[in-house]
């Protein structure tokens, strides 16, 4: 038996696939309408002069700078009410708002990553206003939590004792 005789076995057999799966990468959902985009996604010829898009610091250096932040506030006031006890209700509220950024800015990437404007349009201005909003509604409940409930911090102490 020689070696080009013998069976495939395990993940080789995947290797050869229809060319009808292969041209089927991206995912289309009927009712979604897309802008219709060019080969390759490249708009032009390699003669058109580069049209840079508007800098802006909030969306560069400074959104990086402001990610960083979070993440690294998040951990000693995710810590702290475990090893000290009870926390002050203003640093309970801090940790829920940051919370809430830390979460809104993880939503707010998959949406441009997932969901880009140059593909679907307005369904992104869509999304990203019900990021917003949903984050509006959340921040009021943080508010109502810390203010008329025990806060954040003491729900969570409650359900782990």
């Amino acid at each position: 038996m020689s070696f080009m005789s013998r069976p495939t076995l395990g993940l080789a057999r995947f290797a050869a696939r229809p060319a009808s799966l292969i041209q089927a990468r991206s995912l289309t959902i009927p009712f979604v309408k897309t802008i219709p985009q060019p080969p390759g996604y490249i708009v032009g010829n390699v003669n058109d002069a580069y049209v840079s898009p508007a800098s802006s610091k909030l969306h560069g250096s400074r959104h990086w700078t402001f990610e960083r932040f979070i993440g690294v506030g998040l951990v000693p006031l995710t810590v702290s009410p475990f090893v000290f006890g009870s926390i002050s209700p203003v640093t309970d509220s801090i940790l829920s708002v940051l919370l809430l950024l830390h979460s809104y800015t993880g939503f707010q990437s998959c949406i441009i990553d997932y969901i880009p404007a140059r593909v679907y349009g307005k369904l992104h201005d869509y999304a990203m206003w019900l990021l917003s909003f949903g984050s509006g509604v959340s921040l009021y409940g943080i508010y109502l939590m810390e203010s008329n409930d025990i806060g954040l911090t003491s729900i969570f102490m409650k359900l782990w004792y």
